[in-house]
């Protein structure tokens, strides 16, 4: 692995975030570029803020690195940031539907990029067994904090779901994961490796409207996060062996006073 030199990174990344923000689409795209030179393993974003610029092809996922970095840096603050702040509110969503379609209780539950544990706290009472799986070791050390997961793994999600040997799962949550996956096929497909007979998949996404996503399935937004389109998640969902029961308009959170809106699926696997 090579060596970065971090001050001429720092100093790259800050002259493109400079000329992004300014406007200059086209400079801040070269400069950007510049930056996944000095870093190709792109701790700082720069492949999905070149297609949210609308600078070459989205990625199919925003780079380990980078997502790593973003939450361990604000894993501190992250409660009171994403809840208080963006109103972000998903997982409380995500149990009041569960309740109305008389769901649970769940003998093990799966949550994928359980973050702080704002799902797994969510879902405390109507869970046995709880798995947590997340990149970032600092929100891994504050779930472990609350005492709400019988078991914690600081790993990518999708490397999680295609390599777990352990028993199956009767829900698996990913609230907060598609925005940073593009194509869905190996979470579907590694969701449904992991799945029992009839268990659930409840998964929360963004979208944008239909004029913007086009014929794409998938986009970066204007805030480096993925954009899915409704179609695209139901087929894909479909070809793993996923029967969708529901799928909610929701307001994911809020970015810059503007209101983000997503979709809320549960899917039971039918294999």
């Amino acid at each position: 692995m090579s060596i970065i030199d971090e001050k001429k990174l720092a100093e790259a990344y800050n002259h493109a975030l400079k000329l992004e923000k300014a406007g200059k689409r086209e400079e801040a795209a070269a400069a950007w570029r510049e930056v996944l030179e000095i870093d190709p393993d792109d701790h700082g974003g720069a492949s999905v803020r070149l297609a949210s610029l609308g600078f070459g092809e989205a990625p199919d996922r925003a780079p380990e690195a980078y997502v790593t970095t973003l939450f361990d840096q604000h894993a501190d603050v992250f409660d009171k940031v994403l809840v208080e702040d963006l109103g972000y509110h998903v997982p409380l969503i995500l149990r009041q539907r569960l309740m109305d379609i008389g769901a649970g209780p769940f003998e093990r539950v799966l949550d994928l990029g359980c973050g702080t544990g704002l799902t797994g706290g969510a879902l405390e009472d109507m869970a046995g067994d709880v798995t947590g799986v997340d990149l970032a070791e600092n929100m891994v050390q504050i779930a472990h904090e609350k005492g709400l997961y019988d078991t914690l793994y600081v790993a990518d999600a999708i490397d999680y779901l295609e390599d777990n040997d352990d028993e199956a799962f009767d829900l698996i949550a990913a609230t907060d994961v598609l925005p940073y996956l593009g194509s869905l096929e190996r979470f579907f497909a590694g969701s449904a490796a992991n799945a029992k007979p009839r268990s659930l998949l409840a998964f929360s996404s963004e979208t944008l409207p239909a004029n913007v996503m086009g014929e794409r399935g998938f986009m970066v937004g204007n805030y480096q996060r993925f954009a899915h389109a409704r179609d695209y998640v139901e087929k894909g969902a479909a070809v793993a062996g996923y029967k969708m029961i529901e799928i909610s308009d929701i307001l994911v959170r809020y970015e810059q006073g503007a209101p983000i809106s997503g979709h809320l699926f549960i899917a039971r696997y039918e294999g």
